[in-house]
């Protein structure tokens, strides 16, 4: 990514959609990502183990900011919250968006691990 690009959606797939649904919930609850969407099922063919595979799987994308990046790829890479040996984990950067909804999304992940309803010291 280019230092000039302060937004992104952050893409990953899961074959789960419990696994799926608690990553989402998991990176807005600890304000890594504005928004997260959880779509699919979709149906995954790659190269694998010396063949063609096929699976069934959910999309999850996160909109955040670039700062929050490394953060998030972490926590997917983790083998806690993923259970994929190569987790896909793209950061596709934001060159425009409305003013209003970047700023939202710079507002919601201003403060990493602040619960919903409680102040960091910033806003405090």
């Amino acid at each position: 990514m280019t230092a000039d690009v302060e937004f992104c959606q952050v893409v990953t797939m899961y074959q789960e959609r419990d696994l799926a649904d608690a990553l989402a919930e998991l990176l807005v609850a600890r304000r890594l990502a504005a928004s997260v969407h959880v779509e699919g099922p979709v149906t995954a063919r790659f190269w694998w183990d010396g063949g063609v595979q096929t699976v069934e799987e959910w999309r999850v994308t996160c909109k955040t900011t670039m700062d929050r990046y490394d953060e998030i790829e972490a926590l997917i890479n983790d083998k806690e919250h993923h259970l994929y040996d190569l987790p896909e984990v793209l950061a596709i950067p934001v060159l425009s968006g409305s003013d209003r909804y970047l700023a939202w999304i710079a507002a919601e992940t201003r403060t990493a691990g602040t619960p919903y309803g409680e102040s960091d010291s910033a806003g405090a």
